[in-house]
Parts: structure tokens; C-alpha cells; sequence
């Protein structure tokens, strides 16, 4: 496939998705290589317009911070595996999104899976659960209980007062109270 056809191609899937100029443009700006990998995972993929500008945005910004071309971002092992597993074209453009989150921000990355661990060592019932907000866009955590009886409710209650200064230190290192915080970029 050279070049026109691949630019025909590309023009054709953004008018089909009613991809916005500016991204039309931001394709059409990059190798051809690049443009190739690009249309590869949107037509694969089966990608929504949101995804792939998404996407293209995570893609751009990885590029611009390690100095690489979309197609070399591309054929990191760890985007290949989600690019070459097996599910549905929009789930696996989900992973992929995810996989490209945690190569533009290793350290959000990282911070989540330190509070995950917190969470767990907590040690909690299984009618107590912690929900930490996703890509820890917010300082705001949940603590769930589900009881099917009085006597179970005044069990997990127990619990929780029990385990209650160790949910507040979790809450500390995600809004950095704790003096240390979580190291997120």
C-alpha cells in the first residue's frame, strides 16, 4: 500500500467515524509508516471515533516524550500483545487505551498499583469494599458495605471502626496528607 492509498484510506474511515478535521490533519501530518499502524488498530480494532482520538492524543504525546515515531510506539511488545489478543475489537481498543496510559504516565501507573496493595493489605470483609477512583482523577474514595442481615451490618461496621485508621491513611497518601503522597505525574 503506498502512500495516496493509505491517505485515501484514512480520509475515507475519518469520514465514516465523523473524525474531527484538526485529527484528520494531525494523521496526515505523520509518516507514512505511522499512518499505516494508525489505520491498522482503528479498522482492527473496530475503534470509535472517541477511542481513536484518545488514541492518536496518547500516541502523539509518547512520541513527543521519547523522541519515537506512532509506528515504533506501536511495536512495543506490550501494545503488540493487546494489539494481537483475542476479544472484541472496542474491548481490546479499551486495553489498548489503557496500555497507552500507562506508557505516557508510568508514575500514575505505579501510584495506583501502590494504593491497590494498600487497599488489600487492609484486609477487609468481603461485605466492605474500597473503590479508589479511576486513573486516580479525583481524591475521592468509596468504602461500600453490603449486609444481608442486622447481625452481619453491626459485624462490618465493627470492622470498618476497627480498620478505620487505616482507611484514613490510605485517603491521606491519595490527597498527600500523609507528608509523602503518591508521586503522579
Amino acid at each position: 500500500m503506498n502512500s495516496p492509498d493509505v491517505e485515501r484510506r484514512l480520509r475515507r474511515w475519518a469520514e465514516a467515524k465523523a473524525l474531527p478535521p484538526a485529527y484528520v490533519q494531525k494523521c496526515l501530518t505523520l509518516d507514512e509508516p505511522s499512518q499505516k499502524g494508525l489505520l491498522q488498530i482503528a479498522e482492527s480494532l473496530k475503534m470509535h471515533t472517541g477511542q481513536f482520538i484518545a488514541a492518536l492524543t496518547l500516541l502523539d504525546e509518547i512520541a513527543i516524550r521519547e523522541g519515537r515515531q506512532v509506528d515504533e510506539i506501536l511495536a512495543y511488545p506490550s501494545v503488540r500483545r493487546v494489539l494481537n489478543s483475542t476479544g472484541s475489537g472496542p474491548g481490546r481498543a479499551r486495553i489498548l487505551l489503557d496500555e497507552l496510559r500507562t506508557l505516557r504516565y508510568p508514575r500514575l501507573k505505579r501510584a495506583g498499583q501502590r494504593l491497590a496493595e494498600e487497599v488489600s493489605a487492609i484486609k477487609l470483609p468481603p461485605g466492605i469494599k474500597i473503590t479508589l477512583p479511576r486513573d486516580l482523577a479525583s481524591d475521592e474514595v468509596r468504602v461500600e458495605i453490603a449486609a444481608r442481615t442486622s447481625t452481619e451490618m453491626k459485624q462490618l461496621l465493627e470492622c470498618l471502626t476497627a480498620k478505620s485508621g487505616e482507611i484514613v491513611r490510605l485517603v491521606a497518601m491519595l490527597d498527600g496528607a500523609d507528608g509523602g503522597g503518591l508521586e503522579v505525574e
